[in-house]
């Protein structure tokens, strides 16, 4: 696998971890946050936005935990791990870009993560950018 493997407590599956935060931060706001005199989170739009993030992380956790799977009985490529992990690298950052938009101005600073949550994202999507790593 020459450093693509999947392993128990691989950093390189960061980017599930980064979503869930994402997701961690998110939905206690979107209950505190009140305009117009509700909570943000009884918006159709803030939950259709929570709806497609949580859809996408567990779809990315199926991805890279069926290549991890993969990779554990010998059945899979290098090819494979480099596109379960800059899949879930890509899904990361958009994550941590729907956080900071439901954050709004709060997502921008430090007294929220999404900031670090998405320099971190960005990091591993360019870390498992396949053209730079010569992973394929």
């Amino acid at each position: 696998m020459s450093g693509l493997g999947l392993r128990a407590g691989d950093p390189r599956a960061g980017p599930l971890g980064i979503m869930q935060s994402c997701l961690d931060v998110v939905i206690p706001y979107i209950h505190d946050r009140k305009q117009f005199g509700q909570a943000i989170g009884e918006f159709q739009l803030i939950q259709g936005k929570l709806a497609d993030m949580y859809t996408t992380m567990n779809a990315c956790k199926s991805y890279v935990y069926a290549v991890a799977k993969s990779l554990h009985r010998g059945q899979t490529t290098r090819k494979d791990a480099a596109g379960a992990i800059l899949y879930a690298a890509e899904k990361a950052t958009a994550l941590a870009l729907d956080a900071m938009q439901i954050l709004g101005g709060n997502g921008y600073i430090n007294d929220f993560p999404t900031g670090r949550l998405l320099r971190d994202a960005k990091l591993y999507e360019i870390g498992a950018e396949p053209r730079r790593s010569g992973a394929c």
